[in-house]
């Protein structure tokens, strides 16, 4: 008979039975031993139906064609810029897509974008040696001006976006804030600074208690407390469940 040995977001740690029984499924950050469904990672439980995965706590993030990314200049080439972007990898915006302007030969390429400038990008490639292409052509896609950048765990991003970007949204009510939260795990943010720092609280506040039941309503309370003033209501949309496939916001 099938048992389940773990609650939803339980954290678990490696080699931790999750569940007896052929009847439950093992996905990512688990796998299957005889009979058991064992956890292959320090994570945080997650419960669909009968498929047991683990998310994990901390890590780097690792490049996605067509991932909304924020990234910071770190040299000029002839060829382009090249970019780190919270990745064991650098990239590199082609000059080609840098701008929708036309840049003449020999040009100076800091007039466009200079060593540590910020921007909102989209991954176009990954090769196979792991070399990255980043395009800032396109809609939503720029260079970032004032504000402040903030690095958060990748593996929060989802939930700091919430879904359809309702979490996000209802920090920008709340603060006023412009934000744009990148799926490498940096945010950008621009507002009065006293909202940006409750924005970046509450921030802060979704990455600490994220895998507690209840979040969303926490949430709201938090900004309400610290602003005074109630949100207004955008939709009842739960956040409680994770967006799977998380988009830039601004």
């Amino acid at each position: 008979m099938s048992e389940l040995l773990i609650q939803e977001r339980e954290i678990v740690v490696p080699g931790q039975i999750l569940a007896k029984g052929m009847e439950y499924l093992p996905s990512h950050g688990t796998y299957r031993k005889d009979e058991q469904i064992i956890a292959s990672r320090v994570g945080v439980a997650i419960i669909d139906g009968k498929v047991i995965r683990s998310i994990p706590l901390a890590g780097k993030y690792l490049p996605k064609r067509n991932d909304i990314i924020i990234g910071k200049v770190i040299d000029i080439l002839s060829m382009g810029w090249r970019v780190e972007f919270n990745s064991p990898y650098s990239g590199l915006i082609p000059i080609k897509d840098g701008t929708f302007e036309f840049i003449p030969r020999g040009a100076d390429l800091s007039r466009y974008f200079d060593i540590g400038d910020y921007f909102v990008g989209r991954i176009t490639n990954v090769s196979g040696q792991n070399l990255v292409d980043v395009s800032v052509k396109g809609q939503g896609l720029y260079k970032l001006r004032d504000g402040r950048t903030i690095k958060v765990n990748t593996n929060k991003v989802p939930r700091i976006i919430g879904k359809k970007g309702s979490m996000v949204s209802m920090i920008k009510r709340a603060t006023g804030c412009k934000i744009t939260v990148g799926q490498n795990g940096l945010v950008w943010l621009l507002g009065e600074p006293a909202m940006e720092f409750i924005a970046v609280q509450a921030i802060r506040k979704i990455e600490e208690e994220s895998h507690i039941p209840g979040l969303t309503d926490r949430v709201k309370e938090f900004l309400e407390e610290k602003t005074g003033q109630p949100i207004p209501e955008h939709h009842s949309q739960n956040d409680d469940d994770e967006e799977e496939q998380p988009e830039g916001e601004q």
